[in-house]
């Protein structure tokens, strides 16, 4: 439930005409002034957001992705860019109307590959000499070239009615679908199509039409949906194989298992093994209907054979070990996240993290194939580590912050990394490791939005440690109003963290950002409540089977800690927001709140368990959070107790405003999640409002939609909050 050249950013913004960026006008970072020095959701909209940054291989430039937005013309567009090392020499290659995206370096850093319209191109690192490498019919989707040149893997979607049938040809007007068997739909989509990866030979003239399906006549999915992407694949140093992530299962068997696995694809012989499993490697019998906790498949003897997830795989430049991220259990998709290295001679595998008790939540190899760097959480923030082989693991920084990627800087020893804060939206960095986290040199390369960030007024963020319940400590972040006088009283929100285990960190959001809350005068109490990651793999997995246990009395455990003990928190003017399991935890705290708060907000929530476990696409989910399906008549005690503790049986409880907010595209978590809760809290005459988007999925991603949601969101919360 758990990864843009502006055309006009706002209608106070100043910037040129959709009619210019047709006419490829160089558009771009623009020059705003805020009328406020308080954020808004235009100023939110209008700032650049970096992605996808890569380092050249002599490490003098990193050529990046920065995505604009217009609200205005409610699309976006996406632009490359390039900057120095050092940070100078910042500038814009790209100014057409169209996007261009995910750009590479190629040719020994010679021109810089990127995809734009749907093709593969390429330029010179200063932007000229643009050339068309692929002329793909049904488009590209990524690409990865061969450490030398002469090869590419190419992403493309295929058709595919294994699950949905493909309608008679003298109906080509029906909107009908006949599904046969489970994952017929995903995230937000149908599924009527399928990525696969295939090879293609470089030549002088670009990339050759003559394509090799790494997985030809599987029907699997290869990088995997709903986020995978090009980084689920990679080339080994010498250019003749590459190791691919793939969960080789369809329908019910894909909808509730977790296993992917690494396979190692040999482009000489054609032929193609598993790194997870042995060749004569059976999966044991498992049960649709209940968690895999306690199956066979999840059996010590069998965790041997990596039933979880693995995925992201990365050879060592010396070419003897791959590395990917895996998780132990099938079914459990938020089970720690470790490293694993493989060793191609032997077969041996290693996981060189365990001393870290948290997620790895991306790595990459140094240049003496001896060391990996990698980034995970720990108290609730995102700092970066390095392990040897041997598992010796040692931190390299200790900031209040969030590093969203690490890659090599190619430059001795450096590192390139994205950090972001709660005060700050995501930039470039590098990174010079030192003995320890004292001597770690981090140096920001770009400053992506100064400009407006300067205009602003941000609020502070403090952090305390609360106790629970069970005798333990919570980290809980508080952030302060923009305007903060602490001799005044301010009303306070208490937010839900979804996931239900995803860290309450230093994170930056464009929809659930603190800092608009903090400018729209509210103190926001963000608790690292049990189920997170960060704090233990006991403390993360508590959650499970206890939704409504433990976890919601850490929220009002932090809730009431602010109430009682900071003296500019208005205990009579508390309200609660959250989305995903945090939707379903105000709808839950909307039955139990014993009048702590005078306003609810949930988005994208769980309301009806029941419901739910059947609903969701991904049924490994509910299996594994709520142990058993609702009709089975032997189902577990923690089983009963969730299906009992479903919010939508404590309506009769309800006595506060809710605003309930859903997408129908939301395939996770169904809109009738939201309906329901909506229409419960009319038919008990409560004050609710439904904010309902027909066209947007378990995130808000189109720009005035965003605008609406947090106009909404601010009204709905001032009109009880600030009376």
């Amino acid at each position: 439930m758990n990864k843009i050249a502006t055309i006009a950013a706002a209608a106070m913004l100043t910037l040129g005409s959709a009619a210019e960026a047709e006419n490829n006008v160089n558009i771009g970072k623009s020059n705003i002034t805020l009328k406020s020095d308080r954020m808004t959701p235009e100023a939110l909209w209008a700032m650049g957001r970096i992605a996808g940054a890569e380092a050249a291989p002599n490490g003098k430039q990193i050529v990046y992705q920065v995505g604009y937005y217009s609200v205005q013309e409610n699309r976006g567009h996406q632009v490359i860019c390039t900057v120095g090392a050092d940070g100078k020499n910042n500038r814009q290659l790209t100014t057409s109307a169209k996007s261009e995206s995910d750009p590479a370096w190629i040719e020994g850093g010679q021109r810089i590959a990127y995809i734009a319209d749907g093709q593969v191109w390429s330029m010179l690192p200063d932007g000229t000499d643009r050339r068309q490498l692929t002329h793909d019919k049904d488009g590209i989707e990524g690409f990865k070239f061969s450490p030398d040149g002469k090869k590419v893997i190419l992403i493309k979607s295929l058709p595919y009615q294994d699950i949905i049938k493909k309608n008679p040809d003298d109906l080509p007007k029906a909107s009908g679908r006949l599904v046969t068997d489970l994952n017929y739909r995903h995230w937000d989509h149908y599924v009527e199509s399928i990525s696969h990866p295939f090879v293609a030979n470089v030549t002088a003239d670009g990339i050759s039409d003559q394509l090799t399906d790494l997985l030809k006549d599987e029907p699997y999915e290869c990088p995997m949906a709903p986020f995978g992407g090009i980084e689920q694949l990679a080339w080994s140093a010498d250019s003749k194989q590459i190791a691919y992530t793939c969960r080789k299962k369809t329908g019910v068997a894909y909808a509730i298992s977790t296993d992917s696995d690494i396979y190692l694809y040999d482009l000489a012989t054609g032929k193609t093994r598993n790194l997870c499993k042995p060749e004569d490697y059976k999966e044991p019998a498992i049960d649709p209907t209940h968690t895999m906790k306690d199956q066979a498949v999840n059996s010590p003897e069998n965790l041997k054979n990596n039933p979880g997830y693995d995925t992201n795989p990365q050879f060592s430049p010396d070419g003897k070990y791959v590395a990917w991220q895996s998780m132990a259990r099938n079914g459990y998709e938020s089970d720690r996240n470790r490293l694993c290295v493989y060793n191609l001679a032997t077969g041996e595998k290693k996981y060189v993290t365990e001393s870290f008790d948290s997620n790895v939540d991306g790595f990459c190899w140094g240049a003496d194939s001896k060391t990996l760097s990698f980034i995970g959480v720990w108290h609730a923030c995102v700092n970066m580590y390095q392990t040897n082989l041997n598992g010796q693991v040692r931190q390299l920084t200790d900031d209040w912050a969030d590093f969203v990627s690490i890659a090599p800087a190619n430059n001795g020893g450096k590192l390139l990394a994205m950090r972001q804060s709660m005060s700050a939206p995501t930039d470039l960095y590098i990174v010079t490791p030192g003995k320890d986290t004292k001597k770690t040199k981090v140096a920001q390369i770009t400053f992506e939005n100064k400009h407006i960030l300067d205009q602003l007024s941000l609020g502070k963020v403090q952090q305390r440690w609360v106790n629970t319940t069970d005798g333990k400590k919570e980290l809980v972040w508080i952030m302060l109003p923009s305007d903060f006088d602490a001799t005044k009283k301010y009303p306070t929100l208490l937010f839900c963290e979804g996931g239900p285990q995803s860290p309450v960190s230093q994170f930056w959001s464009y929809r659930w950002n603190i800092q608009i809350m903090a400018a729209n005068g509210y103190v926001v109490v963000l608790p690292n409540r049990h189920g997170l990651p960060g704090f233990g793999s006991e403390w993360n997995e508590q959650v499970s089977g206890d939704w409504t246990g433990q976890c919601m009395d850490d929220y009002l455990s932090a809730i009431d800690d602010a109430a009682q003990n900071l003296p500019f928190v208005d205990k009579d003017r508390l309200g609660a927001v959250g989305a995903s399991f945090g939707g379903f935890s105000v709808y839950y705290l909307a039955g139990h709140h014993n009048k702590r708060f005078k306003a609810f907000i949930a988005h994208d929530g769980a309301f009806n368990l029941e419901s739910m476990y059947t609903d969701t696409e991904e049924a490994w989910f509910s299996n594994w959070e709520y142990d058993d399906a609702y009709w089975n008549k032997n189902r577990t005690a923690r089983a009963k107790k969730t299906y009992d503790n479903s919010p939508h049986k404590f309506v009769d409880q309800w006595d506060t405003p809710i605003l309930c907010i859903h997408g129908e595209k939301d395939y996770r978590i169904n809109a009738n999640q939201g309906m329901g809760a909506f229409n419960a809290a009319r038919m008990r005459g409560i004050p609710a409002e439904l904010l309902i988007f027909p066209d947007e999925n378990h995130w808000v991603l189109k720009p005035q939609n965003g605008v609406l949601w947090q106009r909404t969101f601010f009204n709905w919360l001032d009109r009880w909050l600030k009376k």
